[in-house]
């Protein structure tokens, strides 16, 4: 059984950073993609970053690109998404999210499993 336990979540100011944490489990990591969504409240669930555990690509939406950073630790199983220069408009549940490789295009559809979300504010 495919598990994600997100962790890193919380409040921090604008221009602050965090860093949240994917732990995956039930499945073999380098056969998969694990990305980052977000959904804030009355929005829709949009990919924040993602990368590709066959060839370690990434790939971020642009709304965070240049603040945002994906990495993954091979030997934890575990997927980090650093964020700094944070701005309000970050604010949303986070949530890790894992399928197996090729993904086609970084959208919720794509993505089979997921973890519980957790909560990042950032405020002004």
């Amino acid at each position: 059984e495919v598990q994600l336990v997100e962790s890193g979540g919380g409040l921090v100011q604008a221009g602050g950073s965090l860093r949240l944490s994917c732990v995956a489990s039930g499945f073999t990591f380098d056969d998969y993609a694990i990305g980052w969504f977000r959904q804030a409240p009355g929005k829709e669930r949009e990919g924040v970053s993602c990368i590709s555990r066959r060839d370690g690509s990434r790939y971020y939406a642009d709304s965070v690109a240049g603040r945002f950073t994906i990495s993954s630790d091979n030997a934890k199983n575990t997927v980090y998404l650093q964020m700094n220069s944070l701005k309000p408009e970050d604010t949303a549940v986070y949530y890790c999210a894992a399928d197996r490789e090729p993904i086609p295009e970084m959208i919720p559809l794509y993505f089979g499993s997921w973890g519980q979300g957790i909560q990042v504010t950032v405020s002004s």
